[in-house]
């Protein structure tokens, strides 16, 4: 079953900004080797099918073009695993400031 972005919708697009050929001379070897790829999220101008051109608006009103790669694309980034040396933080700060310091 094919998916339909409607306008509106928060998506993600896909470009490929560089090819690999396309890539400055001074990189490094391995990064020369893959092309500069740009995903964005934005809200959909007009309709369109996952896998087609898509036109987005930014959250800052820009508009981009690319292939439409996802709706409703979640946030799947992490901040990692807690550090023990910053859980307490918080709390001496606040004793700290609660002393006049």
């Amino acid at each position: 079953m094919e998916q339909t972005g409607k306008p509106g919708d928060w998506v993600m697009v896909h470009r490929v900004v560089l090819t690999a050929a396309e890539r400055a001379p001074q990189v490094p070897a391995d990064t020369k080797q893959v092309p500069l790829e740009l995903r964005v999220k934005g809200f959909l101008v007009r309709e369109a099918a996952l896998g087609e051109a898509a036109t987005i608006r930014t959250v800052s009103g820009r508009e981009m073009t690319g292939t439409l790669v996802e709706i409703n694309p979640q946030y799947t980034h992490s901040f990692g695993a807690p550090l023990p040396e910053l859980q307490a933080i918080g709390a001496e700060l606040h004793a700290l400031l609660k002393e006049g310091h």
